[in-house]
């Protein structure tokens, strides 16, 4: 049995911000993760991280845009402290290394984003989260602690009332082993893998939020899931909201700049949720191209700006789609992206478990509530993981040791072991097929009672085959079959908590848009749904939303 005094699981910004805290505050730390740190998702945010660091912007500002934003879900007082650190957080980075593009007078370059009133997204071309990653990774890298790299999450221990440690299985070993720890932290991501077109990585399935979940964990607002207005068409690829803030324009089959009629005053900087249910309008009027895709144009910013401040999108769309957005439109449609819900957690990561702490976005604090602005989850990351690690090094000093036991680890094997042991069963691709097909058609932008009810149908029977996954592959080393069996346990899971979530919200509000309840229901649904863990599936209750300064009141765009 191994041993430390905080265990982080996931290393990627999150993970290794709150890791990183932890070193600092003199704790023995392992950081556990299913790749190598700088392969993490983080890494794929493309557009930018906000700040209100110009002198035209201001903090109260910040604030107010992410509450509306969020269409009045957000906890407010968790939004406040959120973005009061942003722009330390920006100049902490920068100190670590991070290269920040940069404006002709030497100060931090910023583009707007959708749903902001100032242009506060700073950024590194279009390769933002990278370069964040990077520069983080090598501080890190400075300090002692022990990685345990390409391991599998499998449960987390939670016993006496508290977190006592994870088991995980070693992927190059091909061993399953304890790491004992009175904290642990979870920052393991999103499920965006539970959908299957999506701008998420193959990573993205969900992990530490299932494994919390069925610790006794709290998961918050799992109904809420943000699809991103441009994706590239076939593949998915994420087309990052900067190309709309450099001034990308979107035009349907007809040539027209269709925003217009749904965020006249904004136009293409809608939020996400707005910009979204708009493609998608277009595509069920007849509007948009055959297959239900809008063109994004780029062409009339000039191939200096676009290959300078859009690199990464160039290299996408002449490597996977042919397409040289330099001359060419880009054909784009929604892809889902970002989750809004999580691990239910306060403002320092702390969730109804003791000792048990969450950052990032496997997390929800809440700060996005039903619809996040970009630019704020590359924050959010950095804000939360700093002080998920703070507040799990100060448990950890005072805690009582960890008490793991043998049958912990044995009964773990055993349910695992059985799924290489049985002579017939179902593949888990064929489960994740199924699950993936069911949330694309019927847990999408629009939704209504009939699809949701057979959704949850469709998962249910889809968790009770998975009762006889078959691991046919029997090798003890990088059995990615393995691997995959275990993560379309967790999907299946947190695709039943969000699907049961949805049907209960009756009311639209931000990225949730129910056709039977169009409008937002503030005398019912100001309100966060909390799911519980049970034998018969997930067991709802609610929670209030924080309020400071902010009444709800309409998003106009």
């Amino acid at each position: 049995m191994l041993r430390h005094e905080v265990v982080v699981v996931g290393a990627g910004l999150a993970g290794q911000r709150a890791a990183l805290a932890a070193v600092e505050a003199g704790k023995d730390v392992a950081l556990v993760s299913k790749l190598h740190p700088l392969r993490s998702h983080s890494g794929a945010a493309q557009g930018g991280i906000n700040a209100a660091v110009g002198k035209e912007d201001s903090v109260d500002t910040h604030i107010y845009d992410t509450v509306k934003g969020s269409d009045y879900l957000g906890d407010q007082d968790a939004i406040e402290f959120f973005c009061r650190e942003a722009g330390p957080t920006v100049v902490e980075m920068e100190h670590f290394g991070t290269i920040f593009s940069r404006s002709a007078d030497g100060s931090l370059a910023r583009r707007p984003f959708g749903g902001a009133g100032f242009p506060r997204t700073i950024y590194a071309a279009d390769r933002t989260g990278l370069a964040l990653l990077q520069a983080l990774y090598e501080r890190l890298g400075t300090e002692k602690f022990t990685m345990y790299e390409e391991w599998d999450l499998t449960s987390i221990i939670a016993r006496e009332g508290r977190a006592q440690g994870i088991v995980a299985f070693d992927r190059r070993h091909g061993n399953f082993e304890q790491i004992a720890a009175p904290s642990v932290v979870i920052a393991t991501g999103p499920t965006g893998r539970i959908y299957g077109r999506t701008t998420n990585a193959h990573s993205c399935t969900g992990d530490g939020i299932a494994a919390a979940y069925r610790a006794g964990a709290f998961l918050k607002d799992m109904e809420f899931v943000q699809f991103h207005p441009t994706a590239l068409l076939e593949s998915g690829i994420l087309i990052t909201e900067g190309a709309r803030g450099e001034g990308g324009i979107l035009k349907n089959a007809s040539g027209e700049r269709f925003m217009s009629r749904y965020a006249p005053h904004v136009l293409e900087l809608a939020s996400r949720d707005v910009v979204s249910r708009a493609i998608f309008t277009e595509a069920l009027e007849g509007r948009a191209f055959p297959g239900g895709y809008v063109h994004l144009e780029l062409m009339h910013l000039g191939r200096e700006r676009i290959e300078s401040r859009l690199q990464e999108i160039c290299d996408f769309c002449r490597t996977f789609a042919g397409i040289d957005p330099v001359t060419q439109p880009i054909p784009v449609s929604p892809a889902q992206h970002y989750m809004m819900g999580g691990i239910g957690t306060n403002s320092q990561g702390e969730t109804n478990i003791p000792g048990l702490f969450a950052a990032g976005e496997a997390a929800c604090v809440s700060i996005h509530g039903a619809n996040r602005l970009g630019g704020n989850s590359l924050l959010e990351t950095l804000v939360f993981g700093k002080q998920a690690g703070i507040a799990a090094a100060a448990h950890a000093g005072t805690a009582p040791s960890p008490a793991l036991r043998p049958a912990d680890l044995d009964n773990e094997v055993a349910h695992i072991r059985a799924m290489s042991d049985r002579g017939d069963g179902v593949g888990p691709e064929t489960l994740r097929t199924g699950m993936q097909e069911t949330m694309d058609t019927l847990v999408g932008i629009y939704r209504t009672p009939d699809e949701l009810t057979e959704a949850l149908r469709r998962v249910r029977e889809l968790k009770t085959r998975y009762a006889s996954v078959r691991v046919v592959d029997q090798s003890k080393v990088y059995n990615i079959n393995l691997t995959d069996a275990l993560e379309t346990g967790h999907m299946l899971d947190l695709a039943e908590v969000i699907v049961v979530g949805a049907i209960a919200r009756t009311e639209s509000r931000g990225a949730h848009t129910r056709r039977d309840f169009p409008r937002r229901d503030d005398v019912n649904w100001m309100k966060h749904t909390m799911a519980r863990n049970t034998p018969d599936g997930p067991e709802l209750t609610y929670t209030p939303v924080a309020y400071t300064r902010w009444e709800p009141k309409e998003r106009v765009y």
